[in-house]
């Protein structure tokens, strides 16, 4: 691992300041996207990181998405490292502690939106290799740097950048992606930190509940209009939970982590397989987090009706963002929603669908033992395992075409900054950072 300099560190802060600094905020709707702002982006990253755009081969996915070809000594087991550039909107009415564009240094931590999602890990992951080519260090494979510009919206450039390797005949061996974390707090009583590692993601399924009627004046109220019906849908969804269950990599993560575990819960943890019914009900009464590591979930995210305060609505709408546990299926998600509404008045859209991802091999498995143990290289005191991701990120389109596809940031993470991503006051230490970029630094040298 090469040593760290005062000036190389402050740099890589710098670089990092200057990028969180342009907003590339997605949208759903393109004309609301800021295309300068991507524009900028991408030449600020160019005129930072001089010898990647230099050395390595650059093809441009969509309109703002890169993909980097890093050639090496042998390209039978090609690498593909991935982050993405774009953020999602400010709530404006948000108590930022700092303004979420400053990229301030406050209290040992940079403060910004995308710190943690995602330009920490692609900045991280450009100074690395920044560091390797100054060096003269050539990879022992082939390494691929897929960067998505529209992550955040569910875009096409993961896709785009699919098709771009399919056509060159690269199958990866492994895939990195955004994810898991040096997770501090992650578990009740547990205090050592765990490297968790995702094998395999949720899908994300978003639903639209629409109710049409009449509308008419608010002095003449009629029951159970369209806003009243939208509103008791919401309630019987949220009242009737999918079934929890613990999938495979949740209950490895509980057996690494029993030894670590109050002296009450090693037991429970560490005899996972034939305790799963109990182990089940205590993730789901510990708290939101581990509860969601059991079942699919479902959110009612946006509302609509009534343009003005005395007009009843004609039409009303709520959409509902799905996160399926692996076993479970968009088709089924769809029935329960519906047999949950149980109001034939009640339409129920699918606006985007996409199954769990495969679950990546990790007992046994050599890609996986390199991502450990330069975890415990890096992070001596964290404990790596093997979990399940409860959001989605772009390598999911990347488990067409390799089997061991991972989720992983190499960051230290409270509890409240792991709160903080797609909400106020997202920040990430310095020295975390720091250690995050010596972390895809020493990876890329040990891959063999």
């Amino acid at each position: 691992m090469t040593a760290r300099t005062e000036t190389s560190d402050d740099l890589a802060v710098a670089n990092l300041q200057a990028l969180i600094r342009i907003p590339t905020v997605s949208h759903r709707d393109p004309d609301s996207v800021d295309i300068e702002a991507f524009d900028r982006f991408l030449a600020e990253l160019a005129d930072r990181f001089p010898l990647l755009h230099e050395q390595l081969e650059l093809t441009r996915v969509s309109r703002h998405g890169l993909l980097f070809r890093w050639p090496g000594a042998a390209a039978d087991r090609p690498v593909v490292l991935m982050a993405h550039l774009d953020v999602v909107p400010i709530d404006e009415g948000a108590p930022w502690q700092h303004p979420p564009f400053s990229a301030e240094i406050v209290d040992g931590a940079i403060w910004g939106r995308g710190t943690l999602d995602d330009k920490g890990c692609l900045v991280a992951i450009c100074e690395a290799v920044e560091r390797h080519l100054a060096a003269g260090f050539a990879p022992a494979q082939d390494i691929w740097l897929s960067f998505g510009c529209d992550e955040e919206v569910s875009g096409e450039a993961a896709e785009l950048a699919v098709e771009q390797l399919r056509e060159r005949g690269v199958r990866p061996w492994f895939v990195l992606d955004e994810g898991g974390a040096i997770a501090h707090e992650a578990f009740p009583g547990v205090t050592d930190p765990v490297g968790v590692i995702g094998v395999t993601e949720k899908g994300i399924t978003s639903l639209e509940l629409v109710v049409e009627g009449r509308g008419g004046h608010a002095s003449t109220p009629a029951k159970m209009g369209p806003t009243a019906r939208i509103a008791r849908a919401i309630l019987r969804v949220e009242r009737s939970p999918f079934p929890a269950s613990t999938p495979l990599p949740t209950l490895e993560l509980m057996r690494r982590l029993a030894p670590h575990a109050p002296a009450a819960l090693r037991p429970l943890m560490a005899n996972a397989d034939r305790l799963k019914p109990v182990l089940t009900r205590a993730l789901v009464a510990a708290g939101p987090e581990s509860a969601a590591m059991t079942r699919t979930t479902v959110a009612a995210t946006t509302l609509s009706g009534s343009p003005a305060l005395n007009v009843i609505a004609s039409t009303a709408s709520a959409g509902l963002n799905i996160r399926i546990m692996v076993g479970d299926t968009v088709a089924g998600v769809v029935e329960h929603v519906r047999k949950a509404v149980r109001d034939k008045q009640v339409e129920i859209k699918v606006i985007e669908a996409s199954e769990p991802s495969p679950i990546s091999p990790y007992d046994g498995d050599e890609a996986f033992a390199l991502l450990e143990e330069t975890i415990v290289e890096v992070f001596p005191d964290a404990v790596p395992s093997p979990y399940a991701m409860m959001a989605a990120t772009d390598s999911r389109h990347f488990t067409t075409l390799s089997e061991r596809v991972y989720r992983f940031a190499p960051f230290r993470m409270s509890k409240a900054q792991r709160a903080a991503i797609h909400s106020y006051d997202e920040h990430l230490g310095v020295e975390a950072f720091l250690d995050g970029i010596a972390w895809y630094h020493r990876l890329i040298e040990r891959i063999s």
